[in-house]
Order: C-alpha cells, then sequence, then structure tokens
C-alpha cells in the first residue's frame, strides 16, 4: 500500500485493484465498517494513511467506550524475570479497542515488589519495584494517567468475557489492569496526597483540584490508603477521607502495601512514603452502590444475603465495574476452608458485571446507594466504625452510562 499525503488523494496505490481501491478511498460507510474489526492501535496507524481513512478511524473510536481489561492469574515458568501482568499487557493491548486516558492496575505484593528476589536474584527491594511498575506505564500511551498498587491478594475477572468467572488469588502470582477510555460526560480523575509531618492538613484547593470538593457531579471515589503500617499513617488516612465521607458518594476502598505507579506527577514515587491514593468518578451519568459484608458473614448463605442487598440497588449492569475490598484475614480460611465465596456469590447475582479488587489490611465503606438522590445510608456523620472495617468486605458496583 503506497502511503499519500495528508492533502485527501486515493488511499490505495496504483498497484492496487481498481475497484477495491475506488471503494477502499471514497465509501466511507465501508471503509468503517472493515476498521470497526480493528484494534486501537491498529487504527492509529491506518489514520495516517489518507484524510478519508483519519476521519474513519476517529469516528469508529468514539464509538469504542466501554472499559477494558486485560488480566494475570499465573505465573509462566517461561516468564521467570517478568511478572506475568506487565507481559500480558504488552501482548494484549495490541488487541484491545479503546485508547486507554485512565488506568487502575492491581498486583500481588510478593511478586511484583519482590520479584527477582523472589526467583533468586539479589536485587534490592526498592529498585524491583520500580522496575516492573515502570515496565507496565512505558506500555501504555504518554498522555495515559496510570494508577498502580500492590496488595497481598488479588481479585480478578479473567480476560475475554464479562460473564467469565472471578477469581479470588490469595496466595501466587497475579494482577490486572482496569483500561478507562475517554467517556462522554463522565471525568476519572486519579488523586495522591502524601504524608507530611510538617503540614499536618489538606489545603483545599488540593481537594478541588481533583475533583473531591466543590464538585456537584462527583459520584463515586476509589480510596486506598498506603504503608499504613507505619505510625500516624492510619489517621493521616482517616484525616483524608474525613474531608468527603458526608457527601452522597459512595465511597469504597482500603489499606495497600504500597503504591507503584501515579504517573499524573512527574516526581518519581518515593516507595518508603505514606499517603492516600484513588480515583474519583464524576458525571450525571455515573451510578454506584456498596454493601458491607460484616463478620456476621461467614457462609455462603449470609454472602447471598449480602449481594441481595447489592441488587435491591437496582444499578443497571451494562457498563458496569463491581469492586471486592476484602480482609486478608476472609477468603479460604474464614470460610472454613471453602474458595471463592464471595466472588462466586457476586457472580451469582451479578452475571454479567466482571469483579475486581484485592485483599488488603482493612477496609473502607459502608451501605450505601447513589442513584440520583436516593441514598441506602448516608454516613452525615464521619465515624471511623461507619467506613473503617476489618475481617469484612465491601463489594461496590460502578455504573459508568449507557454504552453508546
Amino acid at each position: 500500500m503506497e502511503r499519500v499525503g495528508r492533502g485527501g488523494g486515493d488511499c490505495c496505490g496504483s498497484s492496487a485493484d481498481p475497484r477495491s481501491a475506488f471503494v477502499l478511498s471514497n465509501l466511507a460507510e465501508v471503509v468503517e465498517r472493515i476498521f470497526t474489526f480493528l484494534p486501537a492501535k491498529a487504527l492509529l496507524r491506518v489514520a495516517s494513511v489518507c484524510r478519508l481513512w483519519r476521519e474513519c478511524a476517529r469516528r469508529v473510536l468514539r464509538t469504542h467506550r466501554n472499559v477494558t481489561w486485560i488480566s494475570a492469574l499465573s505465573s509462566d515458568p517461561c516468564h521467570l524475570t517478568q511478572h506475568s501482568l506487565v507481559r500480558l499487557v504488552a501482548e494484549e493491548l495490541e488487541n484491545v479497542h479503546i485508547v486507554p486516558q485512565t488506568v487502575l492496575y492491581m498486583a500481588d505484593s510478593e511478586s511484583f515488589i519482590n520479584l527477582e528476589e523472589f526467583r533468586g536474584h539479589k536485587r534490592a527491594r526498592k529498585s524491583t519495584t520500580l522496575e516492573a511498575a515502570l515496565a507496565l506505564e512505558k506500555l501504555f500511551p504518554k498522555q495515559c494517567q496510570v494508577l498502580g498498587i500492590v496488595t497481598p491478594g488479588i481479585v480478578v475477572t479473567p480476560i475475554g468475557s464479562r460473564s467469565n468467572r472471578p477469581q479470588e488469588i490469595e496466595i501466587g502470582e497475579s494482577g490486572f489492569a482496569l483500561l478507562f477510555p475517554q467517556m462522554e460526560g463522565i471525568k476519572i480523575k486519579p488523586f495522591h496526597f502524601i504524608k507530611d509531618p510538617k503540614k499536618l492538613t489538606l489545603e483545599r484547593h488540593q481537594l478541588t483540584e481533583v475533583g473531591l470538593l466543590d464538585n456537584p457531579e462527583l459520584r463515586v471515589v476509589l480510596v486506598f490508603g498506603y504503608n499504613c503500617c507505619k505510625v500516624g499513617a492510619s489517621n493521616y488516612l482517616q484525616r483524608v477521607v474525613s474531608t468527603f465521607s458526608d457527601m452522597n458518594v459512595i465511597l469504597a476502598g482500603g489499606q495497600v502495601d504500597n503504591l507503584a505507579s501515579f504517573t499524573s506527577e512527574k516526581s518519581p514515587l518515593d516507595i518508603d512514603a505514606t499517603g492516600v491514593v484513588g480515583l474519583s468518578f464524576s458525571g450525571h451519568q455515573v451510578q454506584g452502590a456498596t454493601v458491607l459484608l460484616n463478620e456476621d458473614v461467614n457462609d455462603e448463605k449470609t454472602a447471598d444475603a449480602a449481594m441481595q442487598r447489592l441488587k435491591a440497588a437496582n444499578i443497571p449492569e451494562q457498563n458496569t465495574i463491581g469492586f471486592m475490598f476484602a480482609c486478608v484475614g476472609r477468603g479460604f480460611q474464614y470460610y472454613r476452608a471453602k474458595k471463592n465465596v464471595e466472588a462466586d456469590a457476586f457472580r451469582k447475582f451479578f452475571p454479567s458485571v466482571p469483579l475486581f479488587g484485592f485483599f488488603g489490611n482493612g477496609e473502607i465503606g459502608c451501605d450505601r446507594i447513589v442513584t440520583g438522590n436516593f441514598i441506602l445510608k448516608k454516613c452525615n456523620e464521619f465515624n471511623y466504625n461507619d467506613l473503617f472495617h476489618s475481617y469484612t468486605t465491601i463489594m461496590a458496583l460502578i455504573h459508568l452510562g449507557s454504552a453508546k
């Protein structure tokens, strides 16, 4: 194929069949139909061929607005020096049909942080953390905002279908990357607050800039405290959350081991620092709900009952993502050697909603539904017992509007 200038003209070279060349150079409907089968990277390449193809590629990309994910459930013995999530993202990004604007990834702490040491090599923990994270960041477009955290265990839906059975991976190499495209009427903003002993309070403008204050369209906040085992870390997390916890929004998350990526900031990460990160979701189309599975939820029957409460929120299931933030003390042992109890309960009631999340060191959330003005439970006054928990699970739904 002969490349032509941006000014227009034939999109096919002189060696092409004249009839095919005419169709591909002049009939936008046919070109667009063909382009719908191409992944995003291929569309960006063909967009440089000619003006017609560029316009068709842009129109097709605007129709690809669904959240996509890439998941890794186990290590491959043929790739001992690279975390499986890094390898699979590199492979699968060639096939996705969206251009990611925001990425949220989570990976297991043991393999992602201590990968080379775990494989028998003698390397510093800090070095290996940055190597895996930087390798992932380089795979995404430069303008893409990447937030990455590492946790003791991962909850992930296998790639391929929204109806695949989600897996609770408490031990072993695992991870996922959620890819959010630009969506009309929806804003997703990453935020990051670092604990500074010299400055204990947050400035109002810091919260406003990331959509957490003075934002009437704010609907959902995912929030994660990292390095929370350090002195003063939990208090700092509570202080940050208290600034927006009394609003009419869904709040869900937990405490994780480390922050691995935050590309919205140009300065390099300090993995020894303590802080709070997350994503804010704003837009009239956004709906959400959370339920708390407390210590009384300890078998399949009570887990199903909790999912029924979430189902009663009547959140549309199309273009919706599920999140599960569980304590490391739950899972296999908590349910008397039964695996995947909570993820299976979720799938029973939401068979077409993919589920993602982690096993961490503390959970954030409560029973709450935000669909318009209806609220199941509103935590008007900030109360540690309402939002911060241990030995519990938070299940959340985030609906991102009708996919067009």
